[in-house]
């Protein structure tokens, strides 16, 4: 595997210089960069940037000290530039916030061994959705037992694995789930386990990520009886620890209000297993979905003013159905990695239509970002690497890829002289996007860089056309 470092110095200078040593097998020994670092006048980006963003001399942007135009000459594009310092600290202001509830990282925003160390390194647990989560995370070092199993059609194979690694807890999905992971646990060491239940409340920007509601593939509703039905069957399993109820509303939340009605209803049902079966569970577990800024104007759900809402109705809700206040867990995943990342691109060509529209196409698109196709989700854009007077354009962002879907940023805002080889830069890359990438026409996944303190790392490499040859094994 490749592996390089940049360290950009504090003092400007007239350009950069880079020194390198390549072995005969490829590996690239430690890189230094001199880069001009930013004027001290020059202010933070703001959102949805990540906080370490400055601008620099000659239209450079600088994250976490690095350059984003020497990245992209270094480590080629697209790219993916990780701020581990942004990662951290958000991690860490939902420690803060909640201090005494367990927060997890969602592994399915993005993960890779260095962001399992640092959420690790922060204090925080990982909900995995697959054995390949499960097997990376543990590979890399990431305590069993602090990581949380989900998916509405874990396999027996998956199953296995989680109880062989001995994870923290499995949330049961499905009635067959049951009886199969009873039939796994041993009985003096019962498996931890939480119900995910349907609370009927709708939350979310789209349609395909509204998980909280009647009529999806998740959980067992409230209504109806399936999440009481689910509860029982669980407590007659004697391999089988009940530890909780889990809920998962959706995603891209940006209203404290649907975890407060979600909250109601779990609590509500606390009450019922207490009066049904004598016991009161001492988890309960409201997921994540807490949605983040795309655009400079959208709205960001604070982990403070969330913690404090939650926490205080929780306590009112107990206090009511004469309950003890449960344990709170919580998973964000977006609100950590997406506002950490930033994509590059360049600008292959533009073009100029006839009916008076522009198209930017880059080098990437929906293999690395398919969110826009998807979801229709907007995106915040800007040139970096270099200075224009030019007068803005409106430019449609698109990518290589053979589909008019291709389309990253609709009605950007651009200068007019934008040109072939210009670098430009998406914010808020951090979440679903690499972790949903995929190989259409063949395009390689990007490379990951983490930048912190002035120093850039591969963290992974770009997937090339050999890689896809690798998998064949017939013809």
């Amino acid at each position: 595997m490749l592996k390089t470092q940049v360290a950009t110095s504090r003092s400007a200078t007239a350009s950069p210089t880079v020194t390198s040593t390549a072995s005969p097998a490829g590996t690239v020994t430690a890189t230094r960069v001199a880069q001009p670092s930013p004027e001290p006048q020059s202010q933070p980006l703001g959102s949805p940037w990540p906080a370490s963003a400055r601008p620099g001399p000659g239209g450079e942007v600088l994250v976490g000290g690095v350059g984003l135009d020497e990245a992209a000459d270094r480590f080629g594009t697209p790219l993916y530039v990780l701020d581990e310092g942004e990662v951290r600290a958000r991690a860490r202001a939902y420690r803060e916030a909640l201090p005494h509830a367990e927060v997890l990282y969602a592994a399915k925003a993005f993960l890779c061994s260095a962001m399992a160390d640092w959420v690790a390194e922060e204090g925080l647990g990982l909900d995995v959705c697959s054995a390949g989560e499960l097997r990376l995370a543990t590979a890399a070092g990431f305590p069993p037992q602090r990581i949380l199993l989900h998916g509405n059609a874990k396999t027996p194979e998956e199953l296995r694995l989680a109880r062989r690694l001995r994870v923290g807890r499995i949330v049961i999905d499905g009635l067959a789930e049951i009886p199969r992971l009873a039939a796994l646990a041993i009985a003096d060491i019962p498996q931890r386990v939480l119900i995910r239940v349907v609370p009927g409340v709708a939350a979310g920007h789209h349609s395909s990520v509204r998980t909280g509601i009647d009529g999806q593939k998740f959980g067992f509703r409230i209504a109806g009886g399936d999440a009481a039905e689910a509860i029982s069957r669980t407590l007659g399993q004697g391999s089988l620890q009940l530890a909780g109820l889990h809920c998962h509303l959706g995603s891209q939340i940006t209203e404290i209000e649907p975890y407060l009605a979600a909250l109601d209803r779990l609590v509500e049902l606390l009450a019922e297993v207490r009066d049904r079966h004598g016991i009161e569970l001492p988890e309960l577990d409201l997921g994540g979905g807490h949605g983040v800024r795309y655009l400079p104007q959208d709205r960001e759900l604070d982990p403070a003013e969330f913690a404090a809402a939650v926490s205080e109705r929780l306590a009112t809700r107990c206090v009511e159905h004469g309950l003890a206040v449960p344990r709170l867990l919580i998973e964000p995943g977006r609100a950590i990695a997406a506002p950490a990342g930033v994509a590059l691109y360049r600008v292959l060509s533009v073009k100029h239509t006839a009916d008076g529209r522009t198209f930017a196409a880059v080098d990437g698109g929906m293999s690395d970002n398919p969110r826009p196709a998807l979801y229709g989700s907007a995106y915040d854009v800007r040139l970096v690497g270099r200075s224009s007077d030019a007068p803005p354009a409106v430019v449609d962002v698109v990518g290589r890829h053979c589909e008019a879907g291709d389309v990253l940023v609709r009605d950007a805002r651009l200068p007019a002289d934008l040109h072939p080889g210009d670098l430009l830069a998406v914010p808020a890359a951090g979440a679903y996007q690499l972790s949903m990438a995929s190989g259409y026409n063949m395009v390689g996944r990007p490379a990951v860089v983490a930048v912190r303190d002035g120093l850039a790392r591969l963290l992974i490499r770009r997937e090339t056309v050999e890689d896809f040859r690798a998998r064949e094994v017939g013809r």
